[in-house]
């Protein structure tokens, strides 16, 4: 049966990758873009002359604005058939900035915006759409867990606040210091948990909700608003990370992703992939109070931006 799946971060990284594994493990597939810019389209068309079924939708994840138009075109072209049915959702966009100063268009911390609220505006929006079966992927990262075990020291612990104030710049104290922008990146991948485990209580049975952790994937294009010089470091040094079991390469981790979102990955709704299996996230990523109350947060902000 045909079917729609949706992506974003398809472009550039992993995410690439994983773009030609999923039309090439699903026949069937009609896959929709949502990319920033021209990009989306390029790809779009590049693929489309190989024989596979791609569409673009034009997208920039840090303006609600925008978010909901990709959003409300969508809608209109599946409920006029335009697309087939949809049956998944693969969201693997996100950025990490150097500080905890960058502001979206909107007003929000734009870590925040990419990483948590624009993954919530879209999946709220075609909650009602995705037809059974459906499998939903959120990108997530074991930066969460907070410790030297799984982050090599390389990521600051996460620092769970009010979520209203998680999305406004200055959360963390010396706001425009590298060390506030890894709190603010490892903190919305705490966040992105708690939604999943929300949905999975939220989305009707069959449209499952799971968390993929990539590991740590060099050269992804994750901190290109950086700084050169640590834009040089991810793109030339820790590339060499991947010859030891403490880094995946772009290829195996855009392969696994577009495993976990054709299901060959066994899950339950809720669960956290953790590269090829299912696994306990952090300790701290199981609380129902914060899950609901960053779920009323985020719903809060959903309504601000549509007023």
């Amino acid at each position: 049966m045909t079917r729609t799946i949706v992506m974003t971060g398809a472009t550039r990284g992993f995410g690439r990758v994983a773009v030609e594994r999923v039309l090439d493990g699903d026949a069937e597939a009609h896959l929709v873009l949502l990319a920033r810019g021209a990009t989306g389209n390029e790809l779009a068309a590049q693929l489309r002359r190989n024989g596979r079924a791609v569409t673009s939708i034009p997208m920039d994840l840090l303006s609600m604005g925008s978010v909901r138009a990709a959003a409300d075109e969508l809608i209109r072209r599946l409920d006029t058939g335009d697309l087939p049915p949809l049956r998944g959702f693969i969201g693997n966009a996100g950025l990490l900035y150097t500080n905890n100063v960058t502001e979206s268009p909107d007003g929000f911390e734009a870590t925040f915006a990419v990483n948590v609220l624009a993954n919530h505006v879209l999946l709220r929006l075609l909650q009602d759409r995705f037809e059974v079966p459906s499998r939903i992927v959120l990108t997530v990262s074991d930066a969460h867990f907070g410790d030297f075990r799984h982050n090599a020291g390389m990521m600051p612990a996460p620092s769970w606040q009010d979520p209203a104030g998680l999305a406004r710049i200055r959360a963390f104290p010396e706001a425009d210091t590298v060390t506030a922008g890894g709190t603010a990146y490892s903190t919305s991948k705490l966040a992105a948990i708690y939604l999943i485990h929300e949905y999975a209580r939220r989305l009707p049975q069959g449209v499952d909700i799971v968390g993929y952790n990539p590991g740590f994937v060099p050269g992804t294009g994750l901190s290109r608003d950086a700084g050169a010089a640590v834009r040089f470091v991810g793109r030339r040094i820790m590339p060499l990370l991947t010859l030891t079991p403490m880094a995946s390469s772009q290829k195996v981790a855009g392969q696994r992703l577009a495993d976990v979102a054709l299901g060959r990955v066994p899950a339950p709704s809720g669960s956290y992939i953790d590269r090829t299996r299912v696994e306990r996230s952090s300790k701290e990523s199981y609380d129902p109070d914060r899950e609901r109350q960053l779920w009323e947060a985020v719903e809060d902000l959903r309504s601000s931006v549509a007023s």
